[in-house]
This record gives C-alpha cells, structure tokens and sequence, in this order.
C-alpha cells in the first residue's frame, strides 16, 4: 500500500475499520495525475443540510484549493450557504500551489466537473490537492475521473479514499470513536495524509472528518478550532509548513438526537472527547509516518511562564535537528536539549531547569543529576517511543508536542521528491 514499498516501523499493523457515516459515500480513482497504476483522485459526497468547518495553513503562499476552500467556508459561516448537498474532491501527486492563474482555473474546472456531475452548487465543492509546488494541474484528468467516481460512491468505501490522498506516505491513515449521546451511539471517522513538509500552523497536512451527530456549524467550527491546537498543531516531523495544509470536517445530522447548538449542554464535552481523540490519534499517525523516521517523540513542557511558552519551548526542542538526529543515533545527548530550549526565545533558568528522558532524571539545579548514568540514557534511548520532560521551574505553563527523529532517509526521499 506504500508508495515507495518502504512502511514506517511505527506503521500500526493495519488499517482500522472504520465505521460507516450516514450521509457520506466515497470513492478513489486512477486518474494519473502524477502517478501511474495507483489511486490519486478522491471524492467525498456528503448529505444535503450538513454542518461544514475546516481550518487550513496559514503560510503566505497558500495554494489555490486553499484559498478556494477558506472562501466557501467564510461564506457558509456567515450564513449564505444556501441548499444542496456538499462534496469533497482531492487529488495527490500535483498540490496545484504556486501555479498563478492557471491554478484558479484548475480549481474553476475541477469545481465545475463536480457540481455538474453531483447536481449541487459550486460553492459545495471543497477542494485540496498535495503533492508537486510549482507544477500546473492537469484537471483535465481529474474531471475526466468524475463520472466514474460517482458511479462507484459506497458508504463504506472511506479506506480507498485513504490510500488516494497519500504521497510520500508509507501507510494510509484512519481513526473513530462511538460517543454515547441520548442512548444513542454517534459516530466519527477521519483519514488522513502527511509524512513531510509537517508543522501545521492552523490544521495540518490533510484531514476529513465526518460524524453523524447533529452539530450546528458554528459549534462544529468552534470545537475544530479549538481542538486542533492540541492535535495537528502540536506536531511537527522537519520544521516545514505546507501551502496546502487543510481539515475539513462533515457533520451529517443524521444521527436520530436533538441537535447539539449550545456549548453548555453537557453533551457537547463528550463529543468533544471523542472528537479529540480521533483528531490526536491521525495526528500521531502522520508523526509515526514521518520520513525516514524510526522513533516517534513525545515532548512535556511544564513550568513555564504560559502555555504559550511552554508550546514554544517544546516546538523547539522538537525541531531542533540536533535534538532530532541525536534521537536517530540513540544518543542521550541532553545538552542539545538544554540548547534548544536556550534559544526557543522563552524565559529560561539554568539552575531551575530539570530534563528527564521518560522516567530517567537527566538533570537538575543547573548541571547533571547525582543519580543519572550514561548507561541508563543510553538503553532508554533504544526504545521506539521517546518521551522527552522538560520543568523550567518558573511558572505554570504546559504543553506537549509530538514529533520525530531526523534519519538519512528523510533526505533520499526529499532530495530525488521530484524525479
């Protein structure tokens, strides 16, 4: 299922089974946008009077789909979304991004042929393409592609759209969890696509959502939002933010309990939990399909001066590649820690700052701790998950941040990307 016959160590044995969401039917195509004898055209059919919310990159030369797509979302926020039902279009292999105007009419065509093709507004048409900046779309082959997707749209069919949307992937990724609102089971499933060019400033590389549960578009919104910070934009695998990264999320409705439209109601925070969960289990997927990677890493920021700091600090820690390559080696080298959070640009305290490598306490009142061995570093560092805490001592902000190690794999696959 790999695009290179490589798969990440940290793949999960297997695609989860997904649970089918009423109201949304999927299929893939073989359209060679890119690549030749695999999947690279997805579509998404969603049900009239559906909630839609998304949040996509905020890099200054966001692609075409992007902008297209934060358009159609500001006008269905504001209430002018008019009737009809939705659909989502995605294709790899080309991310239709730095392409000028014949990137808008790529996104003008592909939007056409599915409106046409699904009999609904335009303006439904989401959009995300991932692949190859700088490289003119053939639309062509996607709208030639739209006839036999919607033909062979099957609600249960969301694991073919998984493998669609990958590029330098190793592993298609899905996630869903069953909340129990009103007697009544609500479902969530999300897929996602991301191994490079990772550290979402707003969503991430990309993400579909769908859930049955009756939620009013402005809340759907808010949760997304609000649950992204501690998901998709705590990861980061080299430091890289995409012009394409975008998540979108369908709420079907279909579920049989009274609509969920106040934060307050009691209801909302289960969903929200199970929401999160999904939302952060696609997010450790893409860390663990990092290119080249063989260790996925955990970084615990305690003790700063605010949250905000504390994700800062951890961001770089996590980014660092000599933290990251150091990992790679199965070096315990806790001095590159100490750099990098010297120059996250945060308060910092050296005889206050305490590291511990998973349970191991590495160091303390400003040089290394008394009980600390190298051998005991060194074995932990073996392990495939890594878990770096750091106290700076000076206050009460907390984050976590997940990421990778740096290995020379990540550059054979960076450095040949467009051959």
């Amino acid at each position: 299922m790999s695009t290179t016959g490589i798969v990440s160590p940290l793949a999960p044995a297997e695609f989860p089974s997904l649970p089918e969401i009423e109201g949304v039917r999927f299929s893939a195509a073989e359209a060679g946008v890119k690549y030749r004898g695999r999947l690279d055209v997805m579509l998404a059919e969603i049900a009239a009077g559906s909630a839609m919310a998304g949040v996509f990159t905020r890099s200054s030369t966001r692609s075409a789909p992007v902008l297209w797509c934060q358009q159609i979302l500001e006008r269905i926020g504001s209430g002018e979304g008019g009737d009809g039902g939705y659909a989502i279009v995605v294709n790899s292999g080309n991310a239709n991004a730095f392409t000028g105007k014949r990137g808008d009419g790529s996104v003008e065509a592909t939007v056409n042929a599915a409106s046409e093709t699904l009999g609904i507004p335009e303006h439904h048409v989401f959009l995300a393409s991932t692949g190859v900046i700088g490289e003119p779309l053939p639309h062509e082959k996607i709208a030639d592609a739209m006839e036999g997707l919607r033909e062979s749209l099957d609600p249960s069919a969301i694991d073919l759209a998984a493998q669609a949307i990958m590029t330098t992937d190793t592993f298609p990724k899905g996630a869903s969890a069953s909340v129990e609102l009103d007697d009544h089971s609500v479902k969530i499933a999300g897929i996602a696509k991301g191994s490079g060019m990772i550290a979402p400033d707003m969503a991430t590389m990309l993400v579909f959502i769908f859930t049955d549960a009756p939620v009013a578009q402005p809340l759907l919104q808010e949760l997304v939002s609000r649950i992204n910070e501690t998901t998709f934009n705590a990861i980061t695998v080299d430091g890289d933010t995409s012009t394409s990264d975008s998540l979108v999320m369908a709420g079907t409705g279909k579920a049989d309990i009274p609509p969920l439209t106040d934060p307050a109601d009691p209801r909302v925070a289960a969903f929200e939990a199970g929401l999160r969960n999904v939302m952060l289990e696609l997010a450790h997927q893409v860390v663990r399909d990092g290119e080249g990677a063989t260790k996925f890493v955990e970084v615990h920021v305690t003790g700063a001066e605010s949250d905000t700091a504390a994700r800062t600090v951890g961001l770089a820690i996590a980014n660092s590649p000599l933290v990251k390559t150091a990992i790679a080696g199965e070096d315990p080298n806790w001095g590159r820690v100490v750099m990098a959070v010297g120059k996250s640009g945060e308060k910092a305290d050296r005889d206050l700052l305490s590291i511990s490598f998973g349970g191991i306490l590495v160091a303390e009142n400003g040089w290394v701790a008394e009980t600390y061995t190298e051998e005991a570093g060194a074995a932990y560092m073996k392990n495939a998950e890594i878990a770096i805490n750091v106290d700076l001592g000076i206050g009460s902000g907390e984050a976590t941040v997940w990421t990778c190690d740096l290995t020379h794999r990540y550059i054979e696959i960076n450095a040949d990307y467009r051959s």
